[in-house]
């Protein structure tokens, strides 16, 4: 018997200062049973840090032809693909060559390092893909505020983030590691 995705409720108020963004967002978020706290945690961090009225979650894990978050135009055109992790090359081509913008969040510590030692040669001519990196202790930290019903405060300013929910904060500088050209 297949086990079911495990349904969580997030409202989360968003302050992008730098995207002079201000939005509260309510988001039902399906984990699927192989997705770690870690991993769900960097898919809403994911969301926060892209926050518009169009982005939404796809049905990630499940499916290898969508990426973990995207945009669509109101023609069903991809506008931003967000796949998290170390996906491969030839996914990566694929994302670029569907998508106008396409963003990979790396946080795995030393193992995404690793991956992108591999990986960066390669992915150079990419001109619309962005690498972002999120440091291994600030995830793990961000894991624990997992609970079914979550409510989030997310404020973004001069690139640092902060992630609360009310008695547990996390400050976040995602490191970029390769930035879409313009």
């Amino acid at each position: 018997m297949a086990l079911k995705s495990t349904v969580f409720k997030a409202d989360i108020q968003i302050s992008d200062m730098d995207r002079h963004y201000y939005q509260d967002h309510q988001l039902t978020i399906a984990r699927h049973p192989s997705e770690t706290d870690v991993r769900m945690m960097v898919r809403l961090l994911a969301f926060a840090l892209n926050a518009s009225e169009s982005l939404q979650f796809t049905k990630g894990l499940s499916t290898d032809d969508e990426p973990d978050i995207w945009q669509k135009s109101l023609s069903n055109e991809i506008e931003l693909w967000i796949d998290l992790g170390q996906p491969d090359e030839k996914r990566i081509r694929k994302a670029c060559g569907r998508s106008r913008q396409v963003i990979i969040y790396i946080y795995q510590g030393s193992s995404g390092s690793a991956w992108w030692e591999q990986q960066r040669n390669k992915l150079a001519r990419f001109d619309n893909l962005s690498v972002i990196a999120l440091p291994d202790d600030v995830v793990q930290k961000l894991a624990q505020m997992a609970e079914r019903s979550m409510r989030l405060q997310c404020n973004i300013s001069d690139n640092q983030l902060w992630f609360s929910n009310g008695d547990q904060a996390v400050e976040i500088t995602p490191q970029v590691w390769k930035r879409a050209k313009a």
